[in-house]
């Protein structure tokens, strides 16, 4: 089992990158749920409110 064993023995710069990698995807991901999925019939449209 030396290829399990690898995974521990990974550079902190390769954690670094994949961590911060995952965070941005979720970020993302939750801004574009926010913007476009179920929540967003709850935000308010400041254009709308002021109408000329």
């Amino acid at each position: 089992m030396p290829f399990r064993r690898s995974y521990f023995y990974m550079e902190p710069a390769t954690l670094i990158t994949i961590f911060l990698s995952c965070f941005l995807v979720g970020v993302t991901g939750y801004a574009l749920y926010t913007a476009f999925g179920q929540p967003s019939k709850e935000l308010r449209d400041p254009f709308e409110e002021h109408e000329d």
